[in-house]
C-alpha cells in the first residue's frame, strides 16, 4: 500500500469531519501540523504527502526517494517548490475550486462590517447606550451605502468573478484590471481598465489574483495614494500581495478610509505587524476559505485527486495550468 502522510490536517478537519475515503487508498498518517524542523522525518518514507500550509522545500524535496506526489490542500500551491517536484519528477496538484462560494460570500461579509460596523453597534446596544439614547436611533461609524459605488478587482477568475456578480447584485458597477489586449469580458457587466484607472475610480478594490514574484507586495504606496481617501481594500487572496507597512500608513495618514484583511505575509502574524494597530483595518484569521461546507468539499476533492493519480490520471496538475 502506497505510504500517505498529511502534515497539517487541523485547520481543514479539526474533527468535525472525515479523512474515510483516504484511508481507503492507501496508509494513511494524519498530522494536526507539524513543525519545520520535523517534515523530512515525518515524510521520509512516503509516497504521497498532502499539504496546506507546511511549507516543502526544494531543499526538503532533494532528501525524499520515494516521494511522486504531493498534493496541496489548497487553491495557491506557492508553499510548494514546484521547479523541485518536476525535476524529481514529482506530481503536484491543488484544489482550484472547492472554496469560490465561501470566499466570495466573505469578501461581503467584510465589506458589509466596513460599511456599517454591525458589531460596533451591538456592542453600544449591550452595553447601554441605546437604553439611555434621547433619539430613536444612534450612529457610532459612519454608514455607506453600497449600491452604484465601483468595485475594482484585482485578478477575474473564479472567486473574482462571483465576487463581481454578489456586486452587481448590490448595484454596484464592477471595474477589473485587463490585459492591455481586447479580450471578451470575464462576465457581462465587468469592465476592463488599466491598473491606473482602477486605482483612481474604484471605492472598493477587492484583491483575488496568486501570489507571484510579479505580484509580491503589488499594494504598495505609489497606488494607494492614488486612491480615493473614502476608498476602501479588501484582501482574501494572499497577504503577501500588500506591502504592510505602506498600507498601515495609508489607513493612519487617512489616506484610504479603511481596510479589511483575512490574509496577512505571516501567519500567525508577528505582534509588531504595524497592521495590528492601524486605524480602521478590521483583520480575521485566514477563514474566508473554512466553512464546514467549503472544507468538506475540499477534502473530497483532494482525495480524487489522490484517487486519480494512483489510477495514473493526474488531476488538477499544477504543472500542466495556470494558478487559478
Amino acid at each position: 500500500m502506497k505510504r500517505i502522510i498529511v502534515l497539517d490536517g487541523y485547520t481543514l478537519n479539526p474533527g468535525d469531519l472525515s479523512w474515510a475515503e483516504l484511508h481507503q487508498l492507501g496508509n494513511v498518517t494524519v498530522y494536526d501540523r507539524t513543525a519545520p524542523e520535523d517534515i523530512v522525518e515525518r515524510i521520509a518514507d512516503a509516497d504521497i504527502v498532502l499539504t496546506n500550509k507546511t511549507p516543502i522545500s526544494a531543499d526538503t524535496i532533494r532528501k525524499l526517494d520515494k516521494l511522486t506526489y504531493i498534493g496541496v490542500l489548497a487553491t495557491g500551491y506557492n508553499i510548494v517548490d514546484t521547479e523541485a517536484a518536476r525535476e524529481r519528477g514529482i506530481h503536484v496538484t491543488n484544489v482550484p475550486t472547492y472554496g469560490t462560494p465561501s470566499v466570495a460570500q466573505y469578501v461581503f461579509a467584510l465589506l458589509l462590517e466596513l460599511c456599517h460596523r454591525v458589531q460596533v453597534h451591538s456592542d453600544a446596544v449591550h452595553a447601554g447606550d441605546w437604553v439611555s439614547s434621547p433619539d430613536f436611533c444612534f450612529v457610532r461609524h459612519p454608514l455607506m451605502e453600497l449600491a452604484g459605488k465601483t468595485l475594482g478587482l484585482i485578478g477575474v477568475g473564479r472567486i473574482g468573478q462571483q465576487t463581481a456578480r454578489i456586486a452587481m447584485a448590490f448595484g454596484m458597477n464592477v471595474i477589473a484590471v485587463g490585459s492591455g489586449t481586447k479580450q471578451p469580458d470575464p462576465l457581462d457587466g465587468v469592465q476592463w481598465v488599466d491598473m491606473s484607472t482602477l486605482f483612481t475610480e474604484a471605492d472598493v478594490i477587492s484583491l483575488h489574483c496568486p501570489l507571484t514574484p510579479q505580484t509580491d507586495q503589488l499594494i504598495r504606496r505609489e497606488w494607494l495614494q492614488d486612491m480615493k481617501r473614502t476608498a476602501l481594500l479588501i484582501n482574501t487572496s494572499r497577504g503577501g500581495l500588500v506591502q504592510e507597512a505602506d498600507l498601515a500608513d495609508a489607513l493612519n495618514e487617512g489616506i484610504i478610509a479603511g481596510a479589511a484583511l483575512d490574509v496577512l505575509s505571516v501567519e500567525p502574524p508577528k505582534a509588531d505587524n504595524p497592521l495590528l494597530q492601524a486605524r480602521n483595518c478590521l483583520i480575521t484569521p485566514h477563514i474566508a476559505w473554512a466553512t464546514k461546507e467549503a472544507r468538506a468539499r475540499l477534502i473530497e476533492q483532494a482525495v480524487e485527486n489522490v484517487r486519480s493519480f494512483l489510477n495514473g490520471n493526474v488531476r488538477n496538475d499544477v504543472h500542466r495550468m495556470p494558478q487559478p
